[in-house]
């Protein structure tokens, strides 16, 4: 493509060798020497199923293992975990998700600025474009009237690198504009009402094909584009065995080859508060356990006073259970709750789960203040799916050498009786053995998981009930909403995902992650979720569901709030019809068992006693 004449020398260089080393007859050579150069244009392969990401992510990793010259010289065969299918939809669904909230934040104007008098096509194909977002192509505008603005496509580059005679134009409409709201000045806020307004002649953008509401592409009519300023990431895993189906590290890979799911530390906000009550589920919490949602004060010493609130800042809730605090995300319940088991332990689960290597003793990281990756959340939201497994994340099944050997497997499971010589003969079906560590408890596990359907089903992130499936997950939105989150999981598919600006700033006073990260997850699991049956989760043996009174937690009777759920308990576990609640207590113990009156609440309130 670049280097033509000197390719043609080369290929007949090596021509000659082989006439002189006797391989080929020289009328062979002579033949091959007329012919011209073939050159097949196609993609990088990685363009074709969205997965740059991920096949860069394979290259480090076989670089890490092995090194540089085996690499590129050891004739490697790979085989890697990602499904095509899964990594389009993933692709998919995530840029949308990027677009559609860059858009709402207004138009930015255009990439730049060109002279269009002459060949306009020669100036915009020297204009780098991004390779790898189609069906975007770059244009420049030719001319503009309320109605529309003609654009001009940059042309293609043919063999040897000269640019195309072909000159491609088209129309950018006024539907097409309707989102480009100018983001700052006098006029930000309103829609356009005029193409004119927003573009004008020399502007270079991006646009893409326009279409109807039924999905059908209008002939020579194009939508503007813009690249979004923020940024994210997403990985879906198989919980059973750690393999990533799917990764999207950003935007664009041509943009940035910063790979965001794995290499972006993040504050993952109160997405980590599964892991605090998990930690709480395996130490003698139950879901219907009640908690104080109020306000608390937490003496830090030379630091001062740290106050922890709610993000409906200045409103609680009073006793709640655990259930109902997940559902509904209380900060200060989870603050409560962190006190009184300890954050040694809560360091412990979330180093158990692989979210942190290290925990320092403050309470703020129950709410999801130290840093962590997309990749290491699913993991650990995995190892909750599959009933408390340890797994190891990866996107390489197996490798092998050149010789056909197999070098790496991640499947470290032993198949006992799967080498049967001879063929079979009536012997036992092979068994495989897991030998995986169990993080946490199968029946807490469990309680977790139908905690994290309630968040779904009525909760942060409702926006995933039109999956129409069970599914499990929480959502989280950092201090100051820099970060937005969503990681849950279908009872064979994990997600997780972020969106935030690279560079750390708000995304708005009202941004939460259940309105801009909830739904691109769902919009994701609609479609990887299409064809597959609505299978609710499995229920370990010795999990009993008792019916209860869904606010407080306890067995229906007198004065209940008329609303029953089936909880899962432990046995032995199961509510009384005593009743006991977490509050502001001097030393941090728990309140003893206590019979309510009909009327309210019994709870221990510091030195003012009873209440």
């Amino acid at each position: 493509m670049r280097n033509r004449d000197r390719a043609i020398e080369r290929r007949n260089y090596v021509i000659d060798r082989l006439q002189e080393n006797g391989w080929i007859k020289q009328a062979d050579a002579e033949k091959a020497r007329k012919e011209p150069l073939a050159v097949t244009n196609r993609s990088n392969g990685a363009h074709t199923f969205a997965g740059e990401y991920f096949a860069e992510e394979v290259r480090r990793d076989i670089f890490e293992r092995y090194g540089e010259k085996k690499l590129y010289e050891g004739g490697l065969s790979v085989r890697t975990t990602l499904d095509p299918k899964i990594q389009v939809m993933a692709r998919k669904t995530m840029v949308s998700g990027l677009v559609n909230y860059d858009e709402q934040q207004g138009y930015r104007g255009a990439i730049s600025k060109l002279d269009i008098s002459g060949d306009w096509g020669v100036k915009l194909a020297e204009i780098k474009s991004l390779s790898d977002i189609s069906p975007w192509r770059m244009a420049v505008v030719l001319e503009t009237s309320d109605q529309s603005a003609r654009i001009g496509f940059q042309p293609s580059r043919e063999l040897g690198g000269a640019v195309s005679k072909q000159r491609e134009t088209g129309l950018v409409t006024l539907d097409g504009v309707r989102w480009a709201r100018a983001a700052q000045g006098s006029a930000k806020g309103k829609t356009p009402n005029s193409v004119a307004q927003v573009l004008s002649p020399g502007d270079v953008i991006y646009a893409d094909p326009l279409f109807t509401k039924e999905g059908q592409p209008v002939e020579g009519q194009y939508r503007l584009r813009q690249i979004p300023e923020v940024s994210g990431a997403m990985v879906v895993m198989d919980p059973w065995t750690g393999r990533v189906l799917a990764m999207v590290g950003g935007f664009s890979f041509d943009q940035s080859q910063f790979n965001r799911a794995t290499q972006a530390y993040r504050q993952p906000g109160s997405t980590i508060k599964p892991i605090v009550y998990s930690a709480a589920i395996d130490n003698g919490y139950t879901p219907s356990s009640v908690v104080l949602d109020a306000p608390i004060e937490i003496d830090q010493g030379q630091a001062g006073v740290w106050r922890p609130e709610n993000f409906d800042v200045g409103k609680y809730m009073g006793p709640m259970t655990l259930r109902n605090a997940l559902r509904l995300s209380r900060n200060t319940v989870t603050v409560r709750l962190a006190q009184d088991i300890g954050m040694p332990l809560i360091g412990e689960y979330a180093r158990r789960f692989g979210v942190y290597d290290e925990v320092p003793n403050y309470l703020s990281y129950s709410l999801g203040t130290g840093e962590t990756t997309v990749m290491r959340m699913a993991t650990a939201y995995s190892m909750i799916a599959n009933g408390g497994r340890r797994v190891k994340p990866t996107l390489i099944d197996r490798i092998q050498d050149r010789y056909g050997h197999t070098i790496f497997k991640h499947d470290q499971r032993e198949c006992r009786g799967c080498d049967a010589p001879g063929g079979w003969k009536n012997q036992p079906e092979p068994q495989l053995i897991d030998r995986r560590e169990q993080v946490l408890d199968v029946l807490s596990a469990y309680q977790i998981t139908s905690m994290m359907e309630g968040v779904v089903q009525g909760g942060t992130a409702m926006a995933l009930r039109e999956v129409g499936k069970p599914i499990a997950g929480k959502t989280g939105t950092t201090s100051e909403a820099k970060d937005l989150w969503f990681v849950g999981f279908s009872p064979d598919l994990v997600v997780g995902l972020y969106v935030g600006y690279d560079k750390p700033r708000s995304l708005g006073r009202s941004a939460q992650a259940g309105h801009t990260a909830a739904p691109i997850a769902r919009d994701f699991m609609k479609l990887a979720l299409a064809d597959k049956p609505a299978t609710p989760f499995s229920i370990p043996a010795g999990i009993k569901l008792i019916r209860v009174d869904a606010k407080t937690g306890l067995r229906p009777g007198p004065g209940d709030s008329g609303r029953t759920i089936l909880e899962a308990f432990k046995p032995g576990s199961a509510p009384s019809d005593n009743y006991a609640a977490i509050g502001l207590t001097d030393d941090d113990a728990r309140p003893p068992q206590v019979p309510p009156p009909e009327t309210g609440f019994i709870m221990r309130s510091g030195t003012g006693g009873l209440w």
